[in-house]
């Protein structure tokens, strides 16, 4: 499933962003639901940097490319 471009309001802030959270629902597309941690992993995200792993959430989140299970496991929208 090709992912969907990332919004205006994604483009407009820091430029690791757009690539940040194409990382994070590529990984969800191609693994499925997952824990935070576990999607942290995946990803790498121990090599962004303070904090970027729970901001890209939560950008992902708001421009709703990722939501929350019912089990707080992050899944592709």
């Amino acid at each position: 499933m090709p992912m969907p471009p990332p919004r205006a309001s994604t483009e407009d802030r820091d430029p690791h962003v757009a690539h940040e959270l194409g990382q994070l629902v590529r990984a969800l597309h191609e693994e499925g639901p997952q824990a935070p941690e576990a999607l942290a992993e995946l990803v790498g995200a121990r090599f962004w940097g303070p904090g970027r792993f729970e901001a890209a959430v939560a950008h992902a989140a708001a421009d709703g490319l990722v939501l929350r299970d019912d089990r707080g496991r992050l899944q592709p929208a």
